[in-house]
């Protein structure tokens, strides 16, 4: 009997630096942070080091303050067959953004990451997963400026964010344009959505529940499975920043040490590719447009 060929997941990076995330949002202030410690340069360095190791592309949804700052490293990143998307400009909550201020935003990151990157694109991810039921405006807008492709939801409950009734595979928003959104990965359990798909839970867990996720979605579901991490997540030494709340500490510190080599069996374990050729061979049937509960 043939063996039957593994399903190609979606492996993405979300570029920002260790002060820019949402669980330091409320406690470092915006204005200081060209006066912090960068290290999203040497981090996202190890990472393209780590995929060349395994053999893999990806996708880096990338800020567009990194890129204006470190264009070199978009350059890199070109080089080296990954694909370079926007995570917009300074990692604002799109749910906190008027339909104009969300416009200016993915505008500016967009050219900026094109001019250091010198090819188009056609990506998005919003930071935080903040596209929900609370920004209807983003996918029209997202598809007038025309991007291929979003995945910036997460159909699920969490504290920070999440849309629970959003479709759990690759669907299109909008009956009349052509941008396929493709959240992020879930399993579905006692009726019921739960983060599968990279972050902190891969970092908290063991691996083998990673594993096990993987393999459901792709097995079961029938479906690729879309994972991401940020270049922070392998670095054990960064800064402390001891006046953040203990849930943000506890989530952003955990179990740095041990990322970088679940990394490195993860990518070695399953078949990864870039996020804008695993859309452009999707095939997303026309009923996903109206689907509203979680399949």
């Amino acid at each position: 009997m043939t063996k039957a060929t593994p399903l190609t997941n979606g492996l993405s990076v979300d570029i920002e630096d260790w002060f820019q995330v949402g669980a330091f949002e409320n406690t470092i202030d915006p204005a200081d942070w060209d006066a912090l410690q960068h290290r999203v340069e040497r981090n996202t360095d190890a990472v393209i080091a780590l995929f060349a190791e395994a053999g893999v592309s990806a996708t880096f949804f990338t800020l567009g303050w990194v890129a204006k700052r470190y264009p070199a490293l978009i350059r890199r990143i070109v080089d080296a067959g990954h694909e370079v998307a926007s995570h917009g400009w300074a990692h604002a909550r799109v749910f906190t953004m008027s339909a104009e201020e969300f416009a200016a935003d993915i505008d500016r990151a967009k050219k900026t990451l094109e001019d250091a990157g010198g090819q188009a694109v056609t990506g998005y991810r919003a930071p935080s997963f903040s596209i929900d039921q609370r920004t209807p405006f983003a996918h029209r807008i997202l598809a007038e400026k025309g991007y291929a492709y979003s995945s910036s939801v997460a159909p699920l409950q969490h504290d920070h964010y999440g849309w629970p009734d959003a479709p759990r595979f690759a669907y299109r928003p909008l009956a009349d344009a052509p941008l396929i959104e493709v959240p992020v990965t879930t399993v579905r359990m006692n009726n019921r959505n739960f983060a599968a798909g990279g972050g902190g839970f891969f970092r908290l867990f063991p691996y083998p529940v990673s594993r096990w996720a993987i393999q459901r979605v792709n097995q079961h579901d029938g479906q690729p499975a879309i994972f991401y991490f940020h270049p922070w997540e392998i670095d054990p030494d960064q800064p402390r920043v001891d006046n953040a709340p203990l849930k943000s500490r506890l989530r952003h510190y955990a179990r740095l040490s041990a990322m970088a080599d679940k990394l490195r069996k993860l990518t070695h374990e399953f078949s990864w590719g870039r996020m804008d050729e695993l859309v452009a061979a999707m095939d997303v049937d026309q009923q996903e447009v109206t689907a509203k509960a979680a399949a």
